[in-house]
């Protein structure tokens, strides 16, 4: 989808994004070789070009930043394909919803088919390492809630990835609510030892652990582990719909995720 894109490029809004893809164009090439067909001015055909020139230099030298600083924040799934081989998958476990009076008490993360899990009190402040070389992080709810967490605990991260916040876009495919509803409605199961579990219980089977319940512990990782792992998942099931959304083209795969 992100060499199908053109809302990244300067000056360049939705409404001539939907103009290129309304005459039949779609990727950078087929613009390249018929932007006649559009109907756009000189200027901004050369506008186009140069963006896409620009584009496709970046995308070659694998530079993430570019895109995540020119792509609309709520757009940044596009580029979800093409930065996959180097995407974490993340998700925090806390004490409570407050930066301030509140803590970390996990950070997982998934990648490459493996998982890590960095637990307050035994190896949470290496987190930051697993980073280096992440291009894309992939959460449910967080931009609001477990960036600026880990932000607000480790302040010397810069997040310069792109950042797919995985609740925004399935809200436009008709998949509404939290993850495990979510999880539900696309058919995915929890493991027997995770199932019906959601954040207060996280909450209670940490200070269940913190008095000296290793199984508590134990079953909190397993959480957080399903929890990354079925945002893979889940990302991988709903891209195809994702790019029919974005191109005005699934109604009916929109009526189905609401029934």
């Amino acid at each position: 989808m992100l060499t199908n894109s053109y809302i990244h490029i300067p000056r360049i809004g939705a409404s001539t994004e939907q103009k290129i893809w309304s005459s039949g164009i779609q990727s950078w090439d087929e613009f390249c070789d018929n932007h006649q067909r559009v109907g756009m001015s000189p200027s901004k055909i050369k506008q186009l070009l140069d963006g896409i020139e620009e584009s496709r230099q970046r995308l070659e030298t694998s530079d993430h930043t570019y895109f995540a600083r020119t792509l609309p924040s709520k757009e940044h799934w596009r580029a979800y394909q093409n930065f996959k081989a180097d995407t974490l998958f993340l998700d925090i476990e806390t004490t409570g919803l407050s930066q301030d009076r509140d803590e970390i008490t996990m950070i997982g993360v998934y990648g490459g088919g493996e998982s890590q899990v960095f637990i307050n009190g035994i190896d949470l402040d290496e987190f930051p390492q697993v980073l280096e070389g992440c291009k894309t992080i992939v959460t449910f709810n967080g931009a609001r809630f477990d960036l600026p967490f880990i932000s607000h605990h480790f302040p010397d991260i810069q997040f310069d990835q792109l950042h797919i916040d995985l609740m925004y876009p399935l809200r436009r495919i008709g998949l509404a609510g939290g993850l495990k509803h979510i999880e539900t409605v696309l058919g995915l199961a929890r493991s027997s030892e995770t199932a019906g579990l959601n954040g207060f219980d996280a909450v209670r089977l940490w200070y269940k652990y913190k008095k000296g319940d290793a199984n508590a512990l134990d079953t909190l990782v397993k959480y957080n582990q399903e929890d990354i792992s079925n945002l893979e998942t889940i990302i991988d099931l709903t891209y195809d719909r994702l790019v029919q959304n974005a191109y005005g083209k699934d109604e009916s795969t929109r009526q189905l995720y609401i029934l």
